[in-house]
């Protein structure tokens, strides 16, 4: 099995610990992970503002860096959305104005292979007791893309429930949007704020030492939220809560 890390722009350039983490838990389960260099953006932001033909060569360097991978993994639900839901309809487009088929046959060899972390553990590695520690209380937050687009369900609850000394505490209006949706909290800064405000308030009534979700893009939103408000409550990613355990455990000292 030939599995390469899609680390996505936010995690490299904000949280590379995402990113160590989702290759630790990998690799502590028997997984050899590359990491192509030669991977970039995968065209979200552009594609979401309507830049749809600025898109197009990311999809090409997408397919480009990925190939001859038998799984993509990534720990963004969001950017799995965008591989899976928008490279096939750029590529329908393109073909539809008469450029050709490269952009269809680029994303009909990555569609199938790209996993969000979550649902590669639990339907790939037939997984969901990944030996992790994590001796706190949390809370999930499910994010848009990975609730509503990838349909990732109860997986990372899955995942969650195993973790050695958690205690998952439920969230109330946890199907509700944190607000973030990526140039969406740009363009509607006010709604985006009293989404977050909403959200945060939420969180707060759980109890939780930690919140997570699989997308550090929600969970930059949610966190800067808390942080403003002065709220104890970690945002913690849940590769990283996966990926500790008692021998290495995730210091939630040094989380902000």
């Amino acid at each position: 099995m030939r599995v390469a890390l899609f680390v996505t722009c936010v995690n490299d350039m904000l949280y590379p610990d995402t990113g160590r983490a989702t290759v630790a838990l990998l690799e502590r389960l028997g997984v050899d992970v590359d990491f192509p260099p030669a991977q970039t953006c995968c065209g979200q932001p552009q594609f979401n503002t309507g830049y749809r033909h600025e898109t197009e060569p990311l999809v090409h360097r997408y397919a480009a860096a990925f190939e001859g991978y038998d799984y993509i993994v990534t720990p963004s639900g969001s950017c799995v959305a965008m591989v899976r839901e928008n490279y096939p309809r750029i590529g329908a487009k393109a073909a539809a104005e008469g450029r050709g088929d490269s952009l269809a046959e680029a994303a009909a060899s990555v569609v199938p292979r790209t996993y969000e972390l979550t649902e590669f553990l639990v339907d790939v590695l037939k997984v969901t007791d990944v030996g992790a520690y994590f001796p706190h209380t949390v809370t999930y937050h499910p994010t848009c893309h990975g609730l509503r687009v990838l349909g990732l369900g109860r997986r990372p609850l899955a995942l969650l429930e195993k973790v050695g000394g958690l205690q998952l505490r439920e969230l109330e209006g946890a199907e509700e949007c944190c607000g973030f949706g990526g140039t969406f909290a740009v363009k509607n800064a006010a709604v985006s704020g009293a989404m977050g405000a909403d959200k945060t308030r939420h969180i707060a009534a759980t109890g939780a030492a930690a919140v997570c979700t699989v997308d550090n893009s929600c969970l930059m939103h949610i966190g800067g939220t808390l942080a403003r408000e002065g709220s104890p409550v970690r945002p913690v990613h849940i590769a990283e809560i996966l990926a500790a355990t008692e021998e290495h455990p995730y210091p939630m000292e040094e989380v902000r």
